[in-house]
């Protein structure tokens, strides 16, 4: 890892680079696939973030998180944790995710290293239901993270495992050959949201390809996409579960973390498996994801494919579960250390309350209109379908903590690839936002856009503020990202 050579130039002055330090952001930067190295430079990964508190003006919740100073001073108060044993450690983060979320002793986690490879986890859960394989149904590939579109057909994303073990990319897991894969839209080619009548009903033609060719569907619920998108909804959900039963499993992408917990226990009160990963709004460090599984799918499930023994360890799969004990007993002690800190944010976000949050939730969004939307003449992006405004109003964690801001209209900007590219000038500059998405037509092609996204850490930071504290804060930060993309040169390189 270049970890090891690593420097971190916009460390948080208030953390002491001791030994201590450095060891445990060596350790939270190891464990994982080369998304999670370090540059030698700059002390950030791919992503341009980093697993320790820094200076950076950061709302790049969607993409991937800093580490809080909070979070990283607990990590230290754990003290020596490389002796620790993997199992009772990882048993000790499923009992605290369900007292986190209040799920019943029949929900199973499990752990993988990131969202990406959760897609395994479903996989594996669907084996042997129907003679001809898997016809997996993804929603919105470009909504949902890029290397899903290999996972999810069963293929390797990468060059090497979180083991350390080289792969290729797009090669078969073994025990996984038998999938197949449909992408449906979320977005049309002008960029605006399907109808979850729209999507359900291109849904409903996939699951009866899967029927005619002799396969089981899984169907994946998009729940917090990119741009804040749920759908299909939870009724249309029904119709097509009733309609094809025996048929059909859905699996809940809500990866971003955008969710709340009565929408968990309504999905898995469906028998759903639901994503989740520790890194986006959680605020957690990159790389770290856990898959809630109903415990009748984990005992229904065939032994696990052997070729997961290249991506998982024993311990990040529940006990009970068939073929467990072919994957690697040994221990990744990093991705434990991921899970811990995304699960303290958790905890610390659970115990403020919906009150609370909808405060801070309306405050941003005050801010973010009259100190930057309003004064560049920018738009948002809709997390919602043309004439279903409503749907923001019932979703506000996963459509109002997170705005896809239109900026075509700036010169710096204008592209979706002049986007990019200022979006790394802002990143290395000290200012981190959202990765720029597809969802805006100009006469070019596809316009330029960011993401300004609140994350749980800023949440439990900010409780303490009166509202007129709050408000100034939040005004001054959509300030200055308005100051930064006004003085932007129009050609970034």
């Amino acid at each position: 890892m270049n970890t090891q050579s690593a420097s971190f130039p916009d460390l948080l002055e208030s953390v002491e680079l001791d030994d201590r330090a450095v060891r445990l952001i060596n350790l939270l930067s190891s464990g994982g696939d080369a998304r999670i190295t370090l540059d030698p430079a700059s002390g950030l990964n791919k992503y341009f973030s980093a697993p320790y508190p820094r200076k950076t003006l950061a709302y790049a919740s969607s993409t991937a998180n800093d580490l809080s100073a909070d979070a990283f001073a607990h990590l230290l108060s754990l003290g020596d944790v490389e002796g620790r044993d993997y199992a009772v450690w990882l048993d000790e983060l499923r009992q605290r995710i369900r007292g986190a979320y209040d799920l019943r002793e029949d929900v199973e986690v499990v752990f993988a290293p990131s969202g990406t490879d959760l897609e395994y986890v479903a996989l594996a859960a669907m084996l042997g239901k129907a003679e001809q394989g898997i016809h997996n149904i993804l929603l919105g590939a470009d909504e949902v993270g890029s290397g899903c579109i290999h996972s999810a057909h069963g293929r390797y994303f990468a060059k090497e495992t979180a083991l350390g073990l080289s792969t290729k990319v797009g090669a078969e897991v073994t025990g996984l050959e038998a999938v197949t894969l449909a992408d449906v839209p979320v977005r049309c080619d002008q960029g605006q949201a399907h109808t979850s009548t729209e999507i359900s009903a291109s849904i409903a033609q996939q699951i009866e390809l899967a029927i005619m060719a002799g396969r089981h569907a899984l169907v994946h619920v998009v729940h917090g996409s990119k741009t804040g998108l749920i759908l299909p909804e939870t009724d249309d959900l029904d119709h097509l579960q009733s309609r094809f039963v025996g048929h059909v499993n859905f699996v809940i992408d809500a990866c971003q973390a955008r969710i709340t917990s009565e929408a968990v226990h309504e999905y898995l009160a469906r028998d759903a498996i639901v994503f989740l990963t520790g890194s986006k709004f959680m605020g957690g460090p990159p790389f770290n994801g856990f898959a809630l599984v109903p415990r009748k799918i984990m005992v229904g499930a065939r032994p696990l494919p052997t070729g997961l023994a290249q991506v998982f360890r024993a311990a990040e799969f529940p006990k009970g579960w068939a073929g467990r004990d072919k994957l690697p007993d040994c221990a990744n002690i990093p991705l434990a250390l991921r899970y811990e800190a995304s699960i303290f944010e958790l905890e610390r976000f659970q115990r403020l309350g919906m009150e609370q949050i909808g405060r801070i939730t309306t405050a941003f969004c005050s801010a973010l209109a009259s100190e930057l939307l309003r004064p560049l003449k920018l738009s948002l992006v809709k997390p919602y379908p043309p004439g279903e405004s409503s749907e923001a109003r019932e979703h506000p964690i996963e459509m109002s903590t997170l705005a896809t801001v239109n900026v075509s209209n700036l010169p710096a900007t204008s592209s979706f690839e002049d986007a990019q590219a200022s979006h790394r000038i802002l990143a290395l500059g000290g200012l981190r936002l959202g990765q720029p998405v597809k969802s805006v037509r100009i006469e070019q092609g596809w316009g330029g856009t960011l993401r300004i996204g609140l994350s749980m850490p800023q949440f439990s930071g900010w409780a303490a503020l009166d509202d007129d504290s709050l408000q100034r804060e939040l005004a001054s930060d959509m300030r200055m990202i308005a100051d930064r993309l006004a003085g932007m040169a129009s050609r970034p390189t």
